[in-house]
């Protein structure tokens, strides 16, 4: 377990170098790929989603709002409460992320042998599970 967790955290420490926007934390990448992934979420959707304190995510928004990346609208059946969004920009902006990292880990994975690469790509599905349980 100890050598799993260890390689995890460093290709994850190594992957958050590859941002395409070093102005944006890395919680505020992750709330607009939360966006991406589950769609226009409330302020304590995204806070549970994101394992953060409701006040906390209310910060975040205001700043990912103040940059452009989300927008706010009235809820549909709750007008005391807000729907987040991310704008186009925020697409744009992940999509080119995506395709950094992605390149980087391609470069990376050259150094695999078949053997390897067949057993990472088996790997994939289960560390997803893992991310999201």
């Amino acid at each position: 377990m100890n050598s799993l967790r260890s390689a995890v955290m460093r290709l994850g420490r190594r992957l958050k170098h590859q941002r395409v926007d070093e102005s944006l934390s890395p919680t505020e990448m992750s709330v607009l790929g939360t966006l991406a992934r589950c769609g226009s979420a409330t302020p304590g959707e995204l806070a549970r989603k994101e394992h953060v304190q409701p006040p906390s995510m209310t910060r975040i928004v205001a700043l990912l709002e103040s940059k452009g990346l989300v927008r706010l609208e009235p809820h549909p059946e709750d007008r005391r409460q807000k729907v987040v969004s991310q704008t186009e920009t925020a697409e744009a902006m992940l999509e080119e992320s995506r395709r950094k990292r992605n390149a980087w880990l391609a470069d990376l994975a050259e150094g695999l042998d078949e053997d390897e690469w067949a057993k990472l790509r088996a790997a994939a599905p289960v560390l997803e599970k893992l991310a999201h349980l």
